[in-house]
């Protein structure tokens, strides 16, 4: 705690002193000190807190894929600045241990989509170097370490989609096959099939994020025609319908600012949740950005947390694994990284776990 100070007027002026001018001075003097020793914490001071874990053991890379099997990443595939790759690689987050597993066989890819469904997991559309848009749809059998090809995705081949599972199904939705895209499109493992659901109700989109809470997908952010999007919203596979959620730039109840809101719009960014909430950083928004936001599933509305402490980076993964967040891999620019980060959202910042 800063301690008062006494001050003689006299000293510092030198001169006899007039008193009523002095107690003006004085009183001039205290409001200073006051507000000057006084905390500085406002009620908008970010909280949050990341702290570097076990670097990803594969070379740096971007818009991989990762999946969670029984409490368990596996992360591959993705872009290192000069080659696609098809390497795959399994962290146990309990022991920062990763461990290299059997290569994806199928075409080297960047920007494909993934997600996990009874043990097993998934990987499908993507762009591979002669920039050729995929279709093909993979599984992976994490017990016996095999990959097998399934049914062809039957939509456009794309890439810059989101996948997602819910109730042992998974889901493939927007992306680009030379038009921005909306359609929805549900895989049933059980029979190998593919059935085509309600269209996103909102904007057409490439490079969006999407979640899963509750049995409901939420999908937001990405682009259009160049530009950034600010329509938000979930899907509901009980009754194949979509419901609009609160716009991105109406999205955090702070009337001082109206640019505040504008911070949360990007593109090629990561997602995920803890708890009841969810948690949107990274991406692009004119350039690589670190803003990171707590997203309130119940009230709709969005919270600034520190920002991520790591590089600045777009096509990073996100994943939460036994209630831990995680971002790993990503590039700026022509840089690709192999760093991994945890986030702590109701820690205080802690500049010495960087």
């Amino acid at each position: 705690m800063r301690k008062n100070k006494i001050i003689d007027l006299n000293k510092i002026f030198n001169t006899p002193a007039n008193p009523l001018l002095l107690r003006i001075m004085a009183i001039c003097i205290i409001v200073c000190f006051s507000q000057c020793s006084k905390d500085t914490t406002t009620d908008d001071e970010k909280v949050g807190d990341w702290a570097r874990k076990s670097e990803f053991e594969g070379v740096g890379r971007t818009e991989a894929v990762s999946f969670v099997v029984d409490d368990k990443v596996y992360v591959g595939g993705g872009y290192d600045g000069d080659d696609r790759l098809t390497d795959f690689w399994l962290l146990d987050d309990a022991t920062g241990t990763w461990y290299q597993k059997a290569n994806f066989p199928g075409t080297p890819r960047n920007s494909a989509i993934s997600f996990s469904i009874n043990g097993k997991g998934y990987i499908g559309t993507g762009i591979d170097e002669d920039d050729n848009k995929l279709k093909d749809f993979w599984q992976y059998d994490p017990t016996s370490d095999t990959w097998t090809q399934l049914a062809d995705f039957p939509g456009t081949a794309r890439y810059n989609a989101v996948g997602f599972s819910i109730n042992s199904k998974g889901y493939i939705s927007t992306g680009y096959d030379g038009n921005y895209l909306k359609d929805l499109w549900e895989y049933d493992p059980g029979n190998d099939t593919w059935t085509q659901k309600a269209s996103l109700g909102g904007s057409k989109r490439s490079e969006a994020v999407s979640f899963v809470y509750d049995n409901k997908a939420y999908i937001l952010t990405g682009t259009n025609n160049g530009s950034l999007l600010n329509d938000f919203w979930v899907y509901d596979p009980a009754n194949n319908s979509w419901e609009e959620k609160r716009k991105l730039t109406d999205a955090t109840d702070n009337d001082y600012d109206d640019d505040y809101d504008y911070n949360i719009v990007r593109k090629n960014a990561i997602i995920s949740v803890m708890g009841n909430k969810a948690y949107l950083t990274s991406g692009n928004n004119g350039s690589a950005i670190a803003s990171t936001w707590e997203y309130d599933i119940s009230s709709d509305t969005w919270d600034e947390k520190t920002s991520f402490e790591g590089t600045a980076r777009e096509g990073a993964l996100g994943f939460t694994v036994r209630s831990n967040m995680y971002i790993v891999t990503g590039n700026n620019s022509s840089y690709e990284f192999d760093d991994m980060w945890q986030f702590f959202p109701a820690a205080e910042q802690d500049d010495n776990n960087n």
